[in-house]
């Protein structure tokens, strides 16, 4: 069996509701927009970039690349640079394929961003081509499912409020879901008192995880930190410059709350550096930028430090999402798995079959491979019109 065709999707889905807030339906203005909170470009579409490989028997899998933004960008790469490279080769060569991606632009500098959210869509396709051809879920060829359910978090609250946001938590504790993370970045003062308030409003039994979107200093983050350990907190993600890996050490060494990273690393190269100088408590790759392949040997690298993983996961709308329950139930270190609900039923809209998440927990899917089915008439329409 040979790979016989490699071919992309670029997706540009038009929301009801921006992703992390807003009104999607304004009119006559771009698609992007800088978020000053965030310092960062976001768009007011759902984009992404479905990759479909195709083998000469006609069996084919797909992958995705979380591509927020331009998801055009990694489908010209794949084209142009990936797509001969795993022509002609072995679906199961999936660890050979993977160097070679990787090593095509390594020499030039091109070792994350784009070029490496294009090498994840391959590998998450080459996974569900394998699990295709072998009859079984991806999970299963990752040596199997630690869990039958995966643990998820609800990701975000977003609503314009404090009082809005409170009421949106307690109608998820009200749905079974007993974890829930919360954006931070409005200062100090104000993300005490927002937290102190969503604590009291769910009780002790909620599981609170906090994300500062690379807002504050050591000195602010530290602050931060020792005002809010009274509370309980899960985690604190992303607190600093994520270049920051000093930083991010010197952090880790001033709190009790465990501090989480990773949505920007790409290899496992990457996350050594953070390692290494004990900068971190949870890892969070995400699989639409890193694929299965180097996911799981992320995991396995914070294993050896009994670190956890807790992978990232905010626009991916499919593949992605599959591909990242079923890493995350085959790790035996990880902790839990992001929920976005908003994003989460686009995503099933692409979907013959919906994947499901209810009462704080994922269902593994259990067909071959990824274990879903990609209404592929409706992808190409989408493409048609992005």
């Amino acid at each position: 069996m040979k790979i016989d065709a490699v071919e992309c999707f670029p997706l540009k889905i038009a929301p009801k509701q921006i992703y992390l807030g807003g009104d999607g339906g304004e009119t006559g203005v771009p698609d992007y927009y800088y978020r000053d909170e965030y310092r960062c470009v976001y768009s007011r579409k759902m984009e992404t970039c479905l990759v479909k490989v195709t083998t000469d028997t006609g069996l084919h899998g797909w992958g995705e690349a979380l591509a927020p933004v331009v998801p055009q960008v990694p489908a010209i790469l794949i084209e142009e640079l990936l797509a001969p490279l795993l022509i002609g080769a072995s679906p199961f060569d999936s660890n050979v394929l993977w160097s070679r991606m990787y090593d095509a632009m390594r020499d030039r500098g091109h070792v994350t961003g784009f070029m490496l959210d294009a090498l994840a869509a391959c590998d998450i396709a080459l996974w569900d081509l394998k699990g295709k051809a072998a009859g079984l879920p991806v999970a299963a060829l990752l040596g199997g499912a630690y869990r039958s359910r995966q643990p998820a978090y609800v990701s975000g609250l977003p609503l314009p409020t404090l009082d809005e946001r409170l009421d949106l938590a307690s109608d998820w504790k009200a749905k079974g879901f007993h974890a829930i993370k919360a954006a931070l970045g409005y200062g100090v003062d104000e993300d005490v008192d927002n937290i102190r308030r969503l604590r009291e409003r769910l009780g002790p039994e909620v599981a609170l995880f906090l994300d500062a979107h690379w807002n504050y200093s050591v000195a602010e983050a530290s602050e931060l930190a020792k005002r809010l350990e009274p509370l309980g907190l899960g985690f604190l993600e992303a607190p600093l410059l994520p270049e920051d890996v000093r930083g991010h050490a010197a952090l880790r060494a001033k709190t009790t709350i465990p501090i989480a990273l990773g949505e920007t690393e790409r290899t496992r190269f990457q996350f050594a550096a953070f390692l290494d100088a004990d900068g971190v408590d949870i890892v969070q790759p995400d699989v639409g930028r890193v694929g299965i392949t180097e996911t799981m040997r992320i995991g396995f690298q914070a294993e050896t430090r009994n670190l956890a993983i807790a992978p990232h996961l905010s626009v991916g709308l499919g593949p992605c999402i599959a591909a990242s329950i079923h890493v995350a139930a085959a790790l035996p270190n990880t902790f839990m798995l992001e929920y976005q609900p908003p994003v989460f039923d686009i995503a099933n809209t692409l979907l013959r079959d919906p994947l499901v998440c209810r009462q704080g927990h994922y269902e593994i899917p259990r067909a071959p491979g990824l274990g879903i089915e990609i209404d592929e008439n409706q992808i190409r329409e989408l493409g048609r019109k992005s």
